[in-house]
């Protein structure tokens, strides 16, 4: 399955269930909010900047043979098989517990036709070897922490290493929330203070919800319409890949985010994101895990 900024919110749902899809939403958050500056300092640190050609030509092939063994290390939800002996719930659970919708080559794609693809501010104006340098740097890095697990430890570094470099004393701007920013960060500011009785009313909230899937489908579809004529799908995916290191840090598991806890808070920032634009079924709808657990509306106003 591909993926793209309009499905952010798909994206996260893959990451929240990885040991180091932070990581992987870091580097593209990263990406997404890069100034030319930035940009030029990420594409400084690729391993073959300088090099003579054989070098360059050598370290493609090692890179190339990296992507491969990150491919095949994290497996898909359809090559799986729900084990036997369990209620279908119970089945799919499992099988979001082990596998992802997406693949690394999606992740790729994603990297250089959309996080740094025609849409990106700055990228126009820039030198087109500037920007593919710089996507190198951004698909290796989010490469090596997608599958993080499935390599060893010296070809996880060679991938991500000079995306540490390059970010490690300037991280560089952060995306633009717009208007959406103060909720957005009380929101997140909620989250990372949940106690276990705080997860456990979420947990709740999301069992308790789960006869509302249709609208809240539906709801997501509109507020990701309403963000691309409006022209905010980077803001509205900066949000949702922001949102999750958030979940991580709430203390949330990635049994947690294959149970349901991720699409209760994807909702909630979907509505936070583009509350001036949803009608108040629509925000209702997105919000109502958020009225559950806490008894209030969204914090629109921060």
């Amino acid at each position: 399955m591909p993926y793209s900024l309009v499905s952010a919110a798909t994206l996260g749902f893959d990451l929240v269930r990885l040991p180091a899809g932070g990581q992987v939403a870091d580097v593209l958050v990263t990406g997404i909010g890069a100034d030319a500056a930035t940009l030029h300092r990420i594409a400084a640190a690729h391993p073959a900047a300088g090099r003579p050609d054989d070098e360059r030509a050598a370290l493609a092939v090692r890179a190339r043979r990296a992507h491969e063994l990150a491919a095949g290390g994290v497996p898909q939800l359809r090559d799986l098989t729900a084990p036997a002996g369990e209620d279908r719930s119970a089945r799919l659970v499992a099988l979001l517990e082990r596998g992802t919708i997406g693949n690394t080559p999606a992740l790729e794609r994603l990297v250089r036709d959309d996080v740094l693809g025609p849409e990106h501010p700055v990228v126009a104006d820039l030198d087109p070897a500037v920007t593919t340098q710089a996507a190198d740097v951004l698909a290796d890095a989010a490469t090596g922490w997608w599958a993080s697990d499935a390599l060893d430890a010296p070809t996880r570094a060679e991938l991500t290493g000079p995306f540490a470099t390059a970010t490690a004393w300037e991280p560089g701007p952060r995306p633009d929330l717009g208007p959406a920013a103060p909720g957005v960060a009380a929101f997140f500011e909620e989250l990372r203070g949940l106690d276990e009785p705080g997860r456990r009313r979420w947990r709740l909230a999301v069992d308790a919800g789960r006869a509302q899937r249709r609208p809240w489908a539906a709801a997501m579809h509109g507020a990701a319409w309403a963000a691309h004529v409006s022209g905010r799908t980077r803001t509205l995916a900066a949000v949702q890949l922001m949102t999750v290191g958030v979940f991580a840090d709430a203390g949330f598991s990635p049994r947690d985010g294959a149970e349901g806890v991720w699409n209760a808070l994807a909702g909630c920032v979907q509505g936070l994101a583009m509350a001036d634009l949803l009608d108040e079924e629509s925000l209702a709808v997105l919000g109502g895990p958020w009225a559950a657990v806490t008894g209030r509306s969204l914090p629109l106003e921060g």
